[in-house]
């Protein structure tokens, strides 16, 4: 029989942790991230992240596990989440899968193969001088012209991804969506439930707003400046992160604090509609909708608790 696993995702602000940590308690769960940002130590208040003395005693894993200088891509997270599922199951507890990077869901949960990817480097490292001289807009308009569903999906700020996906084409002759996909219609090695939290748009941005307000009260430009002090600077993969780039680019003289405060909300906006996009792609998908709910949390742990014990995944505790 399959192993279980059970994921909770969601676009940011939706309240996906404190869920996730009363399931946890229910079910004898650990929590595993799958955030690009909360990988990095140093990088709380921006990420949102779950301090130790917030976990209840519930078991987390790939938080705090790099550096902001080093590498961190999705055949990584693949690898790492692997070896904490295997970590989860010899412990006798559950693995949730908690977070809104819907590819490195996707990747763990239809265990996507990443081996074509694997590449000399010749032709990234031309394609990140060409970055560097002629703008990451021009990059992906070439994407667009040899894979328009990689292009649609990464945003143009995104200049690794489109590189990735460019250099996937040039070496292997067919689009990186082509693959994907492929991979995608793979079966699960899982015994899964996949839940996507979500709320009523303008409640969702309105959360938004409110949690820019607070990470700037509990300190984010503090945290970027001893960042940038540490060295950190913008062509670095983690300083590419929401709160993050918008605090720097204030720091770097390009633009006014109440232009990086306004960039941050908006863009953590489209962010956020980008995220439900994405799981609204999903196959497989169970939705929680907050409001059909009236916003109790206990009622959406019900009914996960209830789908689970129908899929067999698990018992309360």
């Amino acid at each position: 029989m399959k192993q279980p696993l059970i994921i909770l995702a969601g676009p940011t602000a939706v309240g996906k942790t404190n869920l996730s940590l009363k399931l946890a308690h229910k079910i004898q769960g650990s929590i595993i991230s799958a955030d690009s940002m909360q990988v990095y130590r140093y990088m709380d208040i921006g990420s949102a992240k779950i301090m130790p003395k917030e976990r209840q005693g519930i078991p987390h894993y790939l938080i705090d596990e790099r550096m902001p200088d080093e590498e961190f891509n999705i055949v990584l997270f693949q690898k790492l989440a692997k070896q904490a599922i295997q970590a989860v199951y010899d412990d006798g507890r559950i693995p949730i899968l908690a977070g809104g990077t819907g590819f490195y869901i996707q990747s763990v949960l239809y265990d996507i193969d990443f081996s074509k990817e694997r590449t000399d480097g010749s032709i990234r490292a031309e394609l990140t001088v060409l970055a560097r001289q002629e703008g990451g807009l021009f990059l992906h308009r070439r994407l667009r012209e040899v894979d328009a569903a990689s292009a649609d999906a990464i945003h143009p700020n995104n200049v690794k991804r489109v590189i990735r996906a460019l250099e996937f084409y040039y070496e292997n002759g067919y689009p990186i969506s082509e693959h994907n996909a492929k991979e995608r219609e793979k079966s699960s090695p899982y015994r899964f439930a996949y839940f996507v939290l979500n709320d009523e748009r303008s409640r969702l941005y309105a959360q938004i707003e409110k949690r820019v307000d607070q990470m700037l009260e509990d300190g984010l430009l503090e945290e970027v400046k001893k960042l940038k002090e540490m060295g950190c600077h913008k062509g670095m993969v983690s300083m590419q992160g929401l709160g993050y780039k918008e605090m720097l680019a204030y720091l770097d003289g390009e633009m006014s604090l109440e232009e990086a405060v306004y960039t941050l909300k908006r863009d953590t906006r489209h962010f956020a509609k980008r995220q439900l996009t994405w799981f609204g792609r999903e196959r497989d998908t169970i939705w929680l909708d907050k409001g059909q709910f009236a916003y109790d949390e206990n009622a959406l742990l019900q009914q996960m608790l209830t789908v689970l014990q129908e899929k067999g995944i698990c018992y309360e505790s």
